[in-house]
């Protein structure tokens, strides 16, 4: 999320309450989850809100919104990361990251921004273990309540 950054580098979402923010950030996973394109469940894991670096947390907030998938048979996930790299932009996502982390099995990650939804993905996938699976992670940029109003944190 490149555009209107503020001094902590996060960009501007606009103004929200955060239960309608938290909202967008579900309908976002959703989204990707559509795009990952096989079978298997996904967490069931609500949105939670956050600071915003330095700003006053009375009126700024971001939004998290972590989950996993595990595929109906593990064997689904070759190729996954791969084609998301590809169907992303396809969807307004720019991928700024991509290829394996620093941990011990080198699982690989991709992390894309999307400026027009102004929210940001980190996937990871884990391949080795007894259950392969992908852990996502959504984060909005920085939301301001409306004037008059407080953060709701959940």
């Amino acid at each position: 999320m490149t555009d209107t950054k503020d001094s902590d580098g996060l960009p501007s979402a606009g103004t929200s309450m955060s239960l309608s923010a938290a909202g967008q950030a579900e309908k976002i996973s959703s989204e990707i989850y559509d795009l990952i394109g096989i079978k298997g469940e996904a967490s069931n894991t609500g949105p939670g809100v956050s600071e915003c670096g330095d700003k006053d947390p009375d009126k700024y907030f971001q939004i998290f919104h972590p989950w996993s998938f595990t595929p109906e048979s593990p064997e689904k996930l070759n190729g996954v990361m791969e084609r998301l790299k590809g169907e992303l932009p396809k969807h307004g996502w720019k991928i700024v990251e991509y290829g394996p982390n620093t941990s011990k099995n080198k699982s690989i990650q991709l992390t894309a921004d999307n400026d027009k939804k102004k929210h940001s993905v980190k996937i990871t996938h884990f391949a080795k273990g007894k259950t392969p699976s992908l852990n996502l992670m959504v984060v909005s940029g920085c939301y301001q309540v409306p004037d008059g109003e407080k953060v709701d944190r959940f």
